[in-house]
């Protein structure tokens, strides 16, 4: 291989950066205390199954 052969990592890569850079005003915003409190939910609530069930 050349070395002046273009793999296309950083070229290829640079449309995904431009699309996750962009504030879309119709997107949904959750707050990350609220995605943090519902992981914590779903995993008591698992454990409380696992020990009825089982």
């Amino acid at each position: 291989m050349s070395s002046g052969s273009n793999s296309g990592g950083l070229m290829s890569s640079a449309g995904l950066v431009r699309y996750f850079d962009s504030d879309d005003r119709n997107a949904i915003t959750i707050n990350p205390k609220t995605v943090l409190a519902f992981c914590i939910l779903f995993g008591v609530f698992v454990q409380v199954l696992s020990l009825t069930v089982a």
